[in-house]
């Protein structure tokens, strides 16, 4: 067990925890892990989902609401960070006396729990990587316990408990949680400018990356990446940068400088673990994947888009460093379909008629294909709309909704230049989420910059209006890690 806090020594002798927010897709994952170690947990929600319904199964009782009463029991209390301070359990909890924790530093004590931690972290795939990883190492038989910020069909849920000493969890950078933790193998994906109403700058924000990776005893990074390797206190001069890398990269990168060991992957020579020769299949890629110059084996994967090369690269690089063995990362990462809401396909529809069903394949001719992402960064919508556009659809939907008034203001711009790849660009309100709009800035400051594009006030009025003018051989892509997935829904309903 490694050194722990005081905070942990206080959450881990609790008995009873009550859990509020417990049907969060962080939340869920905790849930599971403590009531696999015999901690007695109630939990509440505002609603009902299918998440209460898998926690409910496992005896957890839950309510709907929140009640000051609830808490009277519990030894401590541990809520979401989307639960304000005049929630009455929280308030309720202070007013006794039970100690709180936010949600951070229960996941920061269970890392400490564990004989190894991975810790996947970068401002872009970190779900992605966290799920084809979880699927590898279960394929391998080594049984993790998981944290993971989407659903993975696999297991049909954002987590699970495991019966080793093994834990792989998302690390997010967002107000610094990720230095809660206590990671064996830290994961630096890449570094983006996101956040910035909380780091104020980048330097401060790789500063960040920086202090997490050195919690680590081992760290595995991006090589394509300049700023994950800046982060990584790795030498980056002479080289080139890409979030997803077009060209294989010819650079010496033999010349690295770090204080402790450090392993990079990449695509093209020199790295630990390399990419290369990547093809595009239909659904998916089929790459060269080799370790530390062993000989290249052949990965295939069933996810579209070149980003999600990379994303698969870091995942086996992990898996190979965690003990599995070539044979399992292949027949995990050919399995893998996807995690929840990253270029999710939800359904079609045939227009005029409205009927939605769940298919196997995209694009059909005679319907409209709907599919959701969480994308919400620029950088993001970039990958996800250019994946799209190079698949065999006619017409590329992009329907959007941007997520805090920040972030929408300071990158006004680069998400203007990135929704204009799509063909057609509907704007939901900005969800402003925990935030006020002092910034004054709304979705038609957006729409005056992309060329044709169209504000609705609410998920029905964006339904219809696709509904009545998409044709079939089109491609509707929800976008936002909001709620705009409801739209999507209600397209097929």
């Amino acid at each position: 067990m490694k050194n722990q806090t005081e905070t942990d020594r206080v959450l881990l002798a609790a008995k009873r925890v009550h859990m509020i927010g417990i049907g969060g897709s962080g939340m869920c994952p905790l849930a599971e892990i403590l009531h696999s170690r015999g901690v007695a947990l109630t939990g509440s929600d505002n609603n009902e989902s299918d998440t209460l319904n898998r926690i409910r199964a496992l005896g957890i009782p839950v309510t709907v609401g929140h009640f000051e009463d609830t808490v009277q029991t519990a030894d401590a209390v541990v809520y979401s960070a989307a639960i304000s301070g005049d929630n009455p359990e929280l308030a309720g909890a202070k007013k006794r006396g039970i100690p709180c924790f936010e949600r951070s530093l229960l996941l920061g004590a269970l890392t400490r729990l564990f004989e190894r931690c991975v810790g996947v972290a970068g401002t872009h795939g970190k779900t992605t990587v966290t799920s084809m990883l979880t699927q590898i190492l279960l394929t391998g038989g080594l049984d993790p316990s998981a944290v993971i910020g989407g659903k993975l069909p696999l297991i049909n849920a954002n987590g699970r408990a495991g019966q080793s000493g093994l834990l792989v969890c998302e690390a997010c950078e967002y107000h610094n949680t990720f230095l809660e933790m206590s990671p064996t193998l830290a994961v630096l994906l890449n570094i983006d400018n996101d956040h910035l109403e909380f780091f104020g700058a980048m330097e401060n924000l790789e500063a960040a990356f920086t202090e997490f990776c050195a919690k680590a005893a081992v760290i595995l990074v991006n090589g394509n990446d300049l700023p994950a390797l800046k982060a990584a206190k790795i030498e980056t001069a002479g080289r080139t940068h890409s979030f997803v890398s077009n060209a294989n990269n010819k650079e010496e990168h033999s010349q690295l400088r770090f204080a402790k060991r450090v392993y990079t992957y990449g695509e093209g020579e020199g790295f630990d673990f390399a990419f290369s020769n990547i093809q595009k299949r239909k659904t998916g890629h089929l790459f060269d994947f080799s370790a530390q110059g062993d000989r290249p084996f052949e990965i295939e994967i069933k996810v579209p888009g070149r980003h999600n090369v990379q994303n698969a690269a870091a995942a086996a690089a992990a898996a190979l460093l965690l003990g599995a063995d070539a044979q399992a990362i292949q027949k995990g990462l050919r399995e893998f379909g996807g995690a929840g809401r990253r270029f999710e396909i939800l359904g079609e529809f045939t227009p005029g008629q409205n009927i939605g069903a769940t298919v196997p394949e995209t694009g059909s001719k005679a319907s409209v294909t709907v599919a959701d992402d969480y994308a919400h960064h620029p950088t993001e919508l970039r990958v996800t709309l250019e994946t799209a556009k190079s698949m065999d659809f006619k017409t590329v939907w992009a329907v959007f909704q941007p997520f805090t008034f920040s972030r929408t203001a300071m990158l006004l711009d680069e998400f203007a230049q990135a929704l204009q790849i799509a063909d057609k660009v509907i704007l939901a309100e900005i969800m402003g989420s925990r935030e006020v709009n002092t910034y004054n800035i709304y979705s038609s400051d957006l729409a005056a910059k992309i060329p044709g594009s169209v504000c609705l006030p609410d998920f029905r009025s964006i339904a219809d209006h696709v509904t009545a003018n998409a044709q079939p051989g089109d491609l509707v892509l929800t976008l936002g890690c909001g709620d705009i997935y409801k739209a999507a829904k209600l397209m097929l309903d």
